[in-house]
């Protein structure tokens, strides 16, 4: 039986590539193992919030994740478990190496992100987000500039 490790962070972005990989022939024959990455909490929010309700959020959002995208996977006929990444994905597969005693193939399916500026924009998405996020700035930009002839024209008409 072929062992995958599959990474998932949303459902929705995932389940095209995970129902062409159920539909595989070999898919019956494969052990899925899905493992939930869930998102980052910001240090900001992680000052106000328990560890005990950070990690209650992580199982609810991992519990509805699992059951947006493990219902393809289960279709196919092979053996799926879900596995909550709770610490850096190298040391969950070391983990997950030793415990299935094998090399697995592992597939990434989380959704790609690119950092702007501090701003996390997806790839992939509407290509009008970069432009959104700099019209946040054109207005100081073009108040600025106004401020600035306006002071060059009253020094030139002087």
């Amino acid at each position: 039986m072929e062992t995958i490790i599959v990474y998932l962070d949303d459902a929705a972005y995932a389940q095209p590539l995970l129902q062409s990989m159920s539909q595989a022939p070999h898919a019956a024959r494969t052990h899925w193992v899905v493992v939930a990455c869930a998102p980052r909490i910001t240090h900001r929010v992680s000052k106000w919030v328990s560890n005990r309700a950070r990690e209650n959020w992580r199982s609810k959002w991992a519990d509805k994740l699992f059951a947006e995208a493990l219902p393809q996977l289960e279709r196919s006929g092979g053996k799926v478990t879900s596995l909550l990444a709770r610490g850096p994905l190298a040391e969950v597969v070391e983990q997950l190496r030793t415990e299935l005693a094998i090399s697995p193939q592992i597939v990434d399916l989380r959704r790609p992100k690119l950092e702007t500026q501090g701003n996390a924009v997806q790839v992939g998405a509407d290509m009008a987000a970069p432009a959104k996020l700099q019209a946040g700035r054109s207005f100081p930009s073009l108040l600025a500039s106004l401020l600035g002839l306006g002071f060059l024209l009253e020094e030139v008409l002087q």
